[in-house]
């Protein structure tokens, strides 16, 4: 990392009696930039590194887990696992929170931080998260990109089948197990033209284990993504700057749902990335941040 101002780990009452658990990386005098991470992520997952790299290029970056995530409030309403493959299947059920209850968790946060408006970036159910702040609360967001995610339509970014056993596979609750199962899948859907070494898999999910594990959150998180709306028509009214990033070798969200996503949102980017999956190797950080930073600049973008 460089010399980028990195804030302590903090805490924010949000709407609901939520509290979320967030973190700052460079000047508040800068273009904030709110990260939001995928189904089941803590923000550790946004690389210390990548942040810095973003506050580097202008950006004032906040992290934060998630509810049912890391250090952020844990939820309640049980999910049972019939509940989730027939969600899988059909795209109903009965949901404990929506999508749009943790966009405004997002919203939340920056009332918060004293921010009148962002730009945001999302990963996987990030994405679609930061898609539904952007159609809820457009005075709020100022550019948008979204990664490796999808519309919610059940046409397009579709999940490989093979891969919904493990999804809902009971959490190990022993960390050497726990740590074991989560490398083997982050090799299972990470990107073949950028293979993750076994060192830094295993660091991260000893970190993620040592930061607190919700396996009925990852369940709830689950729920949501797959009752989510199909935001296709909706997303065609926003007509603020617009960037998509997605791979074409993700296994968790067909390459679909981010062509979707791009056809969807009148003038946005699309940047395709051969030989990526479900991951952010840093060897395509430098595009990925270019992506977001030449996107923020785009007219329209305006605070």
């Amino acid at each position: 990392m460089t010399n980028t101002p990195v804030s302590k780990e903090l805490f924010a009452p949000v709407s609901g009696g939520v509290e979320l658990c967030y973190q700052t990386f460079g000047a508040p005098s800068a273009d904030p930039l709110l990260l939001v991470m995928g189904l089941g992520g803590p923000m550790i997952w946004w690389d210390e590194a990548f942040c810095a790299m973003l506050a580097d290029k202008g950006f004032y970056v906040v992290r934060y887990d998630n509810r049912d995530t890391g250090k952020s409030s844990r939820q309640h309403g049980r999910v049972r696992r019939p509940d989730l493959v027939r969600a899988f299947l059909t795209g109903r059920g009965n949901a404990p929170y929506s999508l749009s209850d943790m966009a405004d968790d997002g919203i939340g946060l920056l009332d918060h931080l004293g921010i009148d408006s962002a730009h945001l970036a999302g990963i996987s159910m990030g994405g679609m998260i930061v898609q539904t702040m952007a159609l809820e609360h457009p005075a709020r967001v100022r550019s948008l990109t979204s990664i490796m995610s999808t519309t919610g339509k059940r046409s397009v970014g579709w999940q490989d089948p093979k891969l919904l056993p493990r999804l809902l596979a009971g959490r190990q609750d022993e960390r050497d197990a726990y740590v074991k199962t989560a490398v083997a899948f982050a090799r299972l859907i990470g990107s073949p033209g950028y293979p993750e070494p076994t060192e830094r898999a295993t660091k991260r999910s000893e970190d993620t284990f040592d930061r607190g594990l919700n396996g009925a959150g990852v369940l709830r998180h689950m729920m949501a993504v797959l009752t989510q709306p199909n935001r296709s028509a909706a997303l065609r009214a926003l007509t603020i700057p617009a960037q998509v990033i997605h791979g074409l070798s993700d296994r968790m969200v067909h390459v679909s749902g981010g062509r979707a996503t791009s056809a969807a949102i009148p003038g946005s980017e699309l940047l395709l990335v051969d030989g990526m999956g479900h991951d952010l190797p840093p060897e395509i950080w430098e595009s990925v941040t270019d992506a977001i930073r030449r996107t923020a600049d785009r007219p329209g973008a305006t605070a």
